[in-house]
């Protein structure tokens, strides 16, 4: 079953740190956020394959929008 990783805040995306088909281990930084000028790092909760990046760098997010989907 694909995991959904979702925006926990209203922030920018700042940086991207995988790409599709990246094998990823829980707790790997999968992106960084920027809210009100600090960085939050969004991690993999558990491991997996990052199946699709739902956004681009420098978009904004809501909370709860998806951000990347792990298989």
């Amino acid at each position: 079953m694909a995991e959904q990783v979702r925006a926990d805040m209203v922030a920018n995306v700042f940086e991207i740190g995988v790409r599709p088909g990246d094998s990823v281990q829980a707790g790997q930084i999968l992106l960084v956020l920027e809210s009100m000028k600090m960085e939050i790092p969004v991690v993999a909760e558990e491991p997996g394959v990052v199946r699709e990046i739902t956004v681009k760098t420098g978009e904004v997010v809501q909370e709860g929008d998806v951000l990347v989907i792990l298989d």
